[in-house]
This record gives structure tokens, sequence and C-alpha cells, in this order.
């Protein structure tokens, strides 16, 4: 999972500060979410679900279909 948040990231020509900023969190705290060092809570899940328009379970690496909507 925490490899597949970096790839959209990267994939959308960001940098962590300004996913940091768009999470209202640190960088530093959002690169922990992409190094695994940090659990990523419920709703930042969600907001990451929904600023790439791809379903949790992609993030979760439970599918590898990014579709909401199978």
């Amino acid at each position: 999972m925490y490899r597949r948040i970096r790839d959209l990231r990267e994939d959308h020509d960001l940098t962590q500060k300004t996913m940091a900023e768009k999470l209202n969190c640190s960088q530093q705290v959002y690169s922990n979410y992409e190094l695994g060092q940090r659990d990523i809570p419920t709703d930042i899940l969600i907001r990451l679900s929904k600023f790439y328009d791809v379903s949790i379970d992609y993030l979760l690496e439970i599918t590898d279909n990014p579709n909401i909507n199978r």
C-alpha cells in the first residue's frame, strides 16, 4: 500500500510537501506514510481515494483495478 500511494503521487507529478498540505499534515508525517513507518489513518485513506479518484481497495492493494466502480 505504501508504494502505491508513492507511485500515485509521482504519477501526478506531486511532491510530498504538496500532498502533506492537501492532507493537512506535515511533510515528515506524509513521508512516514509512504515509507510504511506510520499507519495511514482511515480518514487519510478516504481522502487519498477521493483525491486520486481510486478505490480504497486499490490503495490497500486488495485489487489492481483502480476504478471505484468495478
